[in-house]
């Protein structure tokens, strides 16, 4: 019996990279996952992410540990469907414990939309992802938690929601990451009293295979340099985290952020 059996977890954006660690960890515990991603084999567009020998898309790899696992394609910044892949991922394995709204990214370089030059578009593309995509993934899993009086739902932010870049560059992404860790806050203030624990996880420069070619380019060492333990972050570092929200540990914690960035805030 692991600390989840019996539990059901859904990870957004869970095809590859840090997601599919969150989902990987939650099964090693006992969950039954559902998996929500906009293209669920989307680790084919990055040589350096891959999945599990043998398996077609993580969902396979997920059932290959002895839990359930269902797959839905949606596009998170749509919320008529987002609910219809919770619909379906409900309807296969029944209420929903555990959300972890990881699903949303970035547009542009990382010298681009500086505070005094965001680009209309790409600001209101980057909000969708991951501002409103979380609050679709919560609106669509909240009334069940409140009736089932249990629940626990962890939002993922980023270092650039809590400290801003030298140049001021990527200011559109770090405000939506920001504005995830305020929702995080209030929403952990409304449904405190149905038993549901709210928080967030703030990752730093997180070695996945995809941010790694972004990394190589640049200069590992320099990024390695910025952190107080002088090395990128694991996709465990996080699961690490994130199985603390999502077990009993952290029963009296809500409401905050937990950043996972090696000393990167100072």
């Amino acid at each position: 019996m692991g600390k989840l059996t019996g539990k059901t977890a859904v990870v957004t954006g869970a095809a590859r990279g840090i997601g599919r660690e969150y989902a990987l960890r939650l099964a090693s515990l006992g969950a039954n996952i559902g998996v929500i991603d906009i293209n669920l084999k989307s680790y084919q567009d990055f040589k350096n992410e891959n999945i599990g020998d043998g398996f077609e898309t993580v969902v396979e790899e997920l059932s290959s540990l002895g839990v359930k696992a269902i797959g839905a394609e949606a596009d998170i910044t749509s919320e008529e469907e987002v609910i219809s892949a919770f619909e379906k991922i409900q309807k296969e394995l029944g209420s929903v414990d555990i959300l972890i709204a990881n699903a949303g990214g970035g547009t542009g370089t990382l010298d681009e939309n500086t505070g005094s030059t965001v680009d209309k578009n790409q600001l209101e593309l980057v909000m969708a992802r991951n501002l409103y995509g979380t609050i679709y993934s919560v609106k669509a899993v909240i009334e069940q938690m409140k009736k089932q009086k249990y629940g626990k739902i962890v939002t993922v932010t980023s270092v650039a929601g809590l400290k801003a870049t030298e140049d001021g560059g990527y200011s559109h992404y770090g405000a939506s990451k920001a504005a995830i860790i305020n929702y995080t806050k209030y929403l952990a203030q409304d449904v405190g009293k149905y038993n549901i624990t709210v928080n967030a996880i703030a990752p730093g420069y997180i070695g996945t295979g995809r941010l790694m070619e972004k990394f190589e380019k640049i200069g590992v060492d320099i990024f390695e340099n910025e952190t107080a333990l002088k090395r990128l972050g694991t996709t465990e570092d996080c699961a690490n985290v994130i199985e603390f929200l999502s077990t009993e540990l952290s029963d009296y914690v809500t409401g905050t952020v937990i950043d996972v960035t090696g000393g990167l805030l100072k």
